[in-house]
């Protein structure tokens, strides 16, 4: 098999889009209407791309995101918090949704445990009253479990022996560690455990019909299969089964790493156009910048790795209001050919205005003789898309702006503040393109005591390297392109927070 040559996969809500990259060459692409069951979608979009020689197929889906927004195929979950006597009041779910957490919520067990923000214990593991919890757990018939300890990501010891406890009672349930998932803050780590833990029964189903889809194809067993995540990089099969949610904002992702090496441009905003939205974020060393506060997923307040974007309604088949003007949130989304005007259906689009204009060229869709005037509607879009771009910028020096995705005609050739703007080749399938390039990574946000700056950043770095290495990267290749280091005064002795994001290729 040939490493660098791969299909990548990115299933939006009105395509799905499939590029053959060899190296850095996109070698074919395609795009195909994406279907109600996601999977007719993706072979269709496979069987548009050459096959021979390919090692791996690499897909990007919001398929777990829009499980939780809508509210569907969601398994009950059992939660053990490690953190007795502090921590009675505040307890797991209190700041979800109530329809959603009515729909998750299993079981809670609060035990004692967990440790200090310098990693000191500050209680012992109840260990008796975890293995009661585990065994009620069972008895309600939940076979998915969050465990959560405080300051886990300091040291995840308590909640790591929690989980062994937790499998000798359930050998067959679904554990999972919030130390994997979140950074310091509880809630915030829980509730991200949480909505990881809700998403197994169908992360086992849909990963499993993935496969079959690729078997489907022809794809022969030396075809690996991944997934990408929130940062760009690749997810294993193993580890999207048992952590679903770290794939939720693969797909503006992917974007944004396709439209990096597409424009050759690290440093820049990008703003991907699709049928629905338009998403905006900032590239750093070519990849996106992360965000650092909160992020609210589904009506769930989390905090890990996901991507610093902005979103709005607007793409190609935003529909057009005329009494007064108006360009979406609403979209026709996959349905754009049969309900658009300019292919004779009756709602009036985004991509209606930009064929009546002549800056859209469409087989099959004509001009449409009425309405509003096409100009004044892609200049309101325009507007739209500079105010987006503009919220992303982190200084007023002009700064290149990529444009990609399928509605990336709306964006204008001038944006003020922004220069260039950049049209990439293939950039309609820069999700595709993204997600066939992802790498490896590894990534450690932890304190370290009595190491200094330099040592504590070494180690920092040594374990993050590790851990990409273990999930598949060459030996030697990971480097890194975010590192973080926050001294902590109201702490004893020399103590930081460091937090350091490598990079490195996959290993055959």
């Amino acid at each position: 098999m040939n490493m660098s040559r791969r299909i990548g996969i990115d299933v939006g809500g009105t395509n799905t889009d499939a590029a053959l990259v060899e190296g850095s060459e996109v070698v074919a692409a395609t795009k195909a209407t994406t279907t109600d069951d996601v999977l007719g979608g993706i072979t269709a979009a496979l069987a548009g791309v050459p096959h021979a020689d390919v090692a791996a197929v690499v897909i990007g889906t919001t398929h777990f995101t829009n499980a939780v927004v809508q509210r569907r195929a969601l398994n009950r979950v059992g939660f053990l918090r490690l953190g007795l006597p502090a921590g009675q009041t505040v307890r797991p779910l209190c700041d979800w949704p109530t329809d959603l957490a009515a729909e998750v919520h299993g079981a809670t067990a609060l035990v004692e445990g967990g440790t200090e923000f310098d990693g000191r214990p500050f209680m012992p593991l109840d260990e008796t009253a975890v293995e009661e919890a585990a065994r009620r757990f069972g008895d309600d018939g939940i076979d998915s479990i969050v465990v959560t300890g405080s300051f886990s990501p300091v040291d995840s010891g308590p909640e790591e022996r929690a989980a062994e406890i937790v499998e000798s009672v359930l050998p067959d349930a679904a554990i999972t560690l919030s130390s994997r998932l979140g950074r310091l803050g509880l809630l915030e780590r829980e509730n991200a455990a949480g909505l990881n833990a809700c998403l197994i029964h169908l992360a086992r189903h849909t990963i499993e019909a993935f496969g079959a889809a690729l078997t489907q194809a022809g794809f022969g067993p030396d075809t690996r299969l991944y997934l990408t995540q929130n940062d760009g990089t690749l997810l294993s099969i193993d580890e999207a089964r048992s952590y679903p949610v770290l794939t939720f904002a693969s797909g503006p992702t992917n974007s944004m790493r396709g439209a990096a090496r597409l424009a050759g441009v690290t440093d820049g905003i990008v703003v991907d156009v699709g049928g629905t939205t338009a998403d905006f974020g900032a590239l750093v060393a070519g990849y996106p910048r992360q965000a650092n506060a909160a992020v609210d997923v589904g009506g769930v307040r989390t905090l890990f790795r996901l991507p610093d974007l902005e979103s709005i309604g607007l793409g190609g088949g935003s529909i057009v209001g005329t009494d007064p003007l108006s360009i979406g949130p609403d979209s026709v989304g996959q349905h754009l050919v049969s309900r658009a005007r300019s292919f004779g259906g009756d709602t009036l689009t985004l991509t209606d205005a930009a064929v009546s204009s002549g800056r859209l060229t469409i087989a099959g869709a004509d001009p449409v003789g009425d309405g509003p005037d096409p100009h004044t509607v892609l200049d309101r879009a325009a507007a739209m898309i500079a105010d987006g771009a503009d919220r992303m910028k982190l200084s007023g020096a002009d700064t290149p702006l990529v444009a990609v995705g399928g509605g990336a005609f709306a964006v204008p050739d001038s944006v003020p503040g922004f220069e260039p703007v950049v049209r990439p080749p293939h950039a309609g399938v820069a999700n595709a393109v993204g997600a066939a390039l992802a790498q490896v990574s590894g990534e450690v946000d932890r304190v370290f005591r009595d190491l200094g700056h330099d040592g504590a950043i070494a180690e920092a770095t040594r374990i993050a390297v590790e851990r990409a290495e273990t999930a598949g990267a060459v030996p030697g290749s990971a480097e890194p392109i975010e590192v973080e280091d926050l001294p902590l005064a109201y702490l004893p002795g020399d103590a930081r927070r460091v937090r350091v994001r490598v990079i490195g290729r996959l290993g055959s």
